[in-house]
């Protein structure tokens, strides 16, 4: 079984629910991409399923527990997302609540259904779950993965139990990288690029679109550095159409803002960007209040993409929106 690293509260209070027997029904699990969250959906699962738990932990060896690993437990749903957006639909969450009704036919009694990556869930769909996640069958529990609490209506937190999932120590990420195979050489370019955060350091090591991903954010970034409207404006209409891509990007230039703000005030202070020379850079030659502008029109061009907004007009807009601030 995967060692998880870190998040030892997260999972010493898993595995006491376990022991008491009072699992929780409706679990949330939220934090940013890479931090785990998924592999803490699929560890409590294994804690629902076990057929031989270890004081609270999975064993990992019995055959519930190897299913789940594998993806093919007959009793753990995988919720289908759909349409442009990758979100779920009201359509989906009847018939999940239908199925919710079925009783499970394992030695456990329990099934499970997994709904992961909801930052793109419609209100209307978290409404009609709404009656069954507040009022679940005995035997069905349901687990939401999101990289914020505000994505879900607060009549489905108050409904949930929600779990913080953060990422690592620098530390822990490398041991985990060198547990994977990864050379000292591979554990040093990823923890520069994503610190503590594993999953995405293992991501940047084996995807290519990922490492492009890094590169464009390190551009953008040098672009800033040198007030070049043009190199930055080309930058970003490389980024294509796809929103995936762009949000990725958007994410990881915002992180830089908020590295050079945080460097501007505490030179020791702890960053979270993929590009530490820039942020110093940045840090420099940014004024708090300025930083703090970017970050706004960073995050107005996020919710632009996300309301299906053209990207090329959203990314034009930015452009210029930060070439006036600095």
């Amino acid at each position: 079984m995967k060692i998880i690293k870190g998040n030892k509260y997260l999972l010493s209070t898993l595995e006491s629910m376990t022991i008491r027997k009072k699992p929780a029904h409706t679990v949330l699990f939220w934090g940013e991409k890479g931090s785990g969250r998924k592999l803490m959906a699929k560890y409590y699962t294994k804690q629902l399923l076990c057929e031989s738990p270890d004081n609270g932990r999975p064993c990992g060896q019995c055959t519930s527990c190897r299913n789940v690993d594998m993806g093919y437990h007959p009793d753990v749903m995988y919720v289908p997302r759909s349409g442009k957006l990758g979100g779920y639909s009201v359509e989906t969450a009847r018939s999940v609540i239908s199925s919710a009704f079925v009783r499970p036919n394992n030695s456990s009694g329990r099934k499970v259904y997994i709904f992961a990556d909801c930052h793109n869930m419609d209100p209307r769909t978290q409404n009609a779950l709404l009656k069954l996640v507040e009022e679940p069958p005995d035997y069905a529990y349901f687990i939401f993965t999101a990289e914020s609490k505000s994505d879900f209506l607060p009549t489905i937190i108050s409904r949930c139990v929600s779990f913080r999932v953060s990422v690592c120590t620098e530390e822990e990420a490398r041991e985990a990288l060198a547990d994977e195979g990864r050379t000292p050489e591979e554990i040093d370019r990823a923890v520069e690029c994503f610190h503590g955060n594993i999953g995405m350091g293992i991501r940047y090591l084996i995807d290519d679109e990922l490492k492009k991903q890094v590169d464009l954010t390190k551009s953008i970034a040098d672009s800033i550095i040198r007030k070049d409207e043009y190199a930055m404006n080309t930058v970003f209409f490389s980024l294509g159409k796809e929103r995936n891509d762009v949000r990725c990007v958007l994410s990881m230039l915002d992180m830089l803002i908020r590295d050079a703000a945080v460097l501007s005030e505490d030179a020791a202070s702890r960053l979270v960007g993929c590009y530490r020379s820039g942020a110093e850079s940045l840090s420099r030659q940014l004024t708090s209040s300025q930083a703090a502008k970017i970050h706004r029109r960073i995050e107005h061009a996020w919710r632009a993409v996300e309301a299906n907004v053209g990207i090329p007009l959203v990314l034009a807009a930015l452009c210029a929106e930060i070439t006036e601030i600095i």
